[in-house]
């Protein structure tokens, strides 16, 4: 029997703790929020972790133990220590730990190491609908998603996003005021994966919608690693004979 994919959570949780209007919408975090979406599958071990924990919660001994790390952070990404940082770049580079970047964590310190440019974006929080395309109607990622999600409002991203052509483009978001955004992007770097889901303003419900839930659900297994060979770094034995010299 497959063992669980072990997924963590992870949040600044200061806003939700600061601001009334958006505890109103996530009275226990945004991370509870998207632990409860992910526990709905039963193959999912789900634990959450936060800024204020020590090393945020991101040990080594945690991360070892970490198949997926998902990844929300919005106004306190200078407050993550760059020690975590390449901890967690090196766990998805070299070990295959998977990751899934959500909404403002674009400009988070792991997802731009990862990336190697600014992933800056033009912005705008006015609330506006959000209409997600499906533009890869293949990819397990959008698995039970039909052709858009449609959101009733959404702080706008556009385009230009500053970050690598990615892999897969999975959505492409369109907003009331006009903008287009690439809302869905898959990544290979080194052994692991990425995906970068665009939804998830902390002042809107947009994590109770269940599409939304769904794409996040089919992105850990995406991301999630595999059984493949492991890779190895030293001395083997030579499968044939070797004659002497």
């Amino acid at each position: 029997m497959r063992a669980k994919t072990r997924v963590v959570v992870w949040n600044e949780y200061r806003q939700e703790r600061e601001e009334e209007r958006i505890a109103r919408v996530y009275p226990d975090g945004i991370h509870a929020q998207i632990a409860t979406i992910l526990r709905e599958d039963p193959g999912f071990e789900v634990s959450t972790a936060t800024l204020d924990e020590p090393e945020h919660g991101l040990t080594v001994e945690r991360l070892a133990e970490t198949d997926v790390l998902v990844w929300w952070g919005h106004m306190y990404h200078d407050d993550v220590s760059d020690e975590i940082v390449k901890r967690v770049q090196d766990r998805v580079v070299l070990d295959g730990m998977g990751l899934l970047v959500l909404h403002s964590a674009h400009f988070s310190k792991p997802f731009k190491a990862l990336m190697g440019t600014s992933c800056n974006l033009k912005w705008r929080a006015d609330g506006e609908k959000e209409r997600l395309w499906v533009v890869n109607p293949t990819h397990p990622i959008v698995d039970g998603i039909g052709e858009y999600i449609e959101l009733p409002e959404e702080e706008m991203y556009g385009e230009h996003f500053d970050v690598p052509a990615p892999d897969d483009l999975v959505f492409v978001s369109w907003f009331a005021g006009g903008e287009v955004f690439r809302s869905g992007c898959c990544y290979t770097r080194g052994a692991g994966k990425i995906f970068y889901f665009r939804p998830g303003h902390e002042r809107h419900p947009t994590y109770y919608n269940p599409d939304i839930g769904r794409v996040i659900r089919n992105g850990v297994h995406w991301v999630a690693p595999g059984d493949g060979p492991k890779r190895t770094f030293d001395w083997v034995p030579a499968l044939e004979e070797i004659e002497a010299r």
